[in-house]
């Protein structure tokens, strides 16, 4: 099964960028599709973005779109999410999550998602 691990996240003015990766180990990550996720404390975790394996298909949160972007360097069986204009309420736990291998269909639920890194901690001051 994959294992995921993230990174790249810290303290960052509104305004600023971070770019987090999610490092997979075990089988490749070309062939999941993948998912990123956001919890704020107190609160569920919320879709932020996710591409599909077999298209490189991405879709994002309407709070995100724009701003947001997924990408993936399967050479490096790694996926990005590089957040520009972050604003405050982007503070939060990012995680990115794995969908069962080979699945191609993309979704912003939590309860499609199979495998999940420990999340990483973005904080975005004013």
């Amino acid at each position: 099964q994959v294992q995921l691990a993230e990174s790249g996240g810290g303290l960052v003015q509104a305004g600023g960028s971070l770019r987090l990766s999610c490092a997979a180990s075990g089988p490749t990550v070309s062939a999941y599709a993948i998912g990123w996720f956001r919890r704020t404390p107190g609160n569920a975790r919320e879709f932020v973005a996710a591409d599909t394996w077999s298209d490189g298909s991405t879709y994002y949160a309407d709070s995100v779109k724009g701003r947001f972007t997924i990408s993936r360097d399967n050479s490096k069986n790694t996926v990005y999410l590089q957040m520009n204009s972050l604003k405050p309420e982007d503070t939060a736990v990012y995680y990115c999550a794995a969908k069962a291998r080979y699945t191609t269909a993309w979704s912003s639920l939590t309860k499609d998602y199979r495998y999940w890194g420990q999340g990483t901690q973005v904080t975005v001051s004013s």
